[in-house]
């Protein structure tokens, strides 16, 4: 080979260095090296913690303010609940102190009512004791009848003394509420519906029928047709 072509093999030789070496510094112009030679721009580097943003901060301590307030409210509610359950126990028992106090109250008036009637109850007894003893000194039929119009005139009274009530009948018009009637009478015009006879006298005590009188009733006479 002449000396020129080798000059020019040498030449191209060369210039193929230069452009290896500045695709070489191309490639490696994007990374930096520490001074042993190790690539500081590694793909092993740890990411940078991420910065909370202003509405990220303002979220959490609304969130944090709720929960204080929920927390807060389930603690009173709590409370509420407890002193609910205390003022209803207390409100059941002392309901239940003063039924048993009425109770009792009621139980002392009926049995005080009821030595209240049997003491109006003895001076019965002592008239009628007294008509007995009577009949047997004098047998005779009016002794006996005073005696015992005595008695039945002190029962009666005995009766009004607690509230008992006579129910008018003879004369007074005929009321199915407060009469029975056991049979009919005719009667002129003026008398129709009116009670002629007593058989049984009947009692209220108060607004409450104890027993109806047992009465007649009067009827008026019909007329006979053409008259």
């Amino acid at each position: 080979m002449s000396w020129f072509n080798r000059k020019k093999m040498n030449e191209k030789d060369f210039n193929n260095e230069e452009i290896n070496e500045e695709s070489i510094a191309e490639e490696f112009s994007g990374e930096s090296f520490d001074n042993e030679g190790e690539n500081i721009n590694s793909s092993d580097e740890q990411p940078k913690q991420k910065v909370k943003s202003m509405r990220e901060t303002e979220l959490e301590n609304r969130l944090k303010e709720e929960t204080l307030r929920r927390e807060a409210a389930e603690a009173k509610l709590v409370g509420v609940q407890a002193k609910f359950e205390e003022l209803k126990s207390q409100m059941e028992r002392e309901t239940q102190e003063m039924r048993a106090r009425m109770q009792k109250t009621l139980e002392d008036r009926a049995k005080q009512g009821q030595f209240s009637f049997l003491t109006t109850l003895l001076p019965v007894l002592d008239n009628l004791n007294l008509a007995i003893a009577a009949s047997e000194k004098d047998s005779s039929f009016e002794h006996l009848l005073t005696g015992v119009k005595g008695t039945a005139r002190s029962f009666e009274q005995a009766l009004m003394s607690v509230g008992v009530e006579e129910i008018p009948s003879i004369g007074a018009e005929f009321n199915p509420e407060l009469h029975e009637a056991i049979d009919m009478k005719e009667v002129g015009a003026d008398e129709d519906g009116r009670i002629t006879a007593e058989y049984s006298r009947g009692y209220k005590f108060g607004e409450r029928l104890l027993r109806p009188s047992r009465v007649q009733v009067g009827k008026a006479m019909s007329r006979k047709a053409g008259e």
